[in-house]
């Protein structure tokens, strides 16, 4: 979440929230990405949500 967003108070989220989510390819990655990104239908024009999307990579577990 961006700095001082106020669902990171301490009683809401917390300010080290965070969420992964991971993807069988990258493609599909993509096309979630896209989705996150677009006007949610039930914001009000001009609205968008305070997030901060990022596309990782997953470590390699295979050492």
């Amino acid at each position: 979440m961006p700095e001082n967003d106020p669902m990171s108070a301490p009683h809401l989220l917390g300010d080290s929230w965070a969420n992964e989510r991971w993807f069988d390819s990258e493609a599909e990655r993509d096309r979630a990405v896209e989705g996150i990104l677009r006007q949610p239908p039930y914001y009000r024009k001009g609205d968008s949500p305070s997030i901060i999307v990022e596309k990782i990579e997953r470590p390699n577990s295979a050492s």
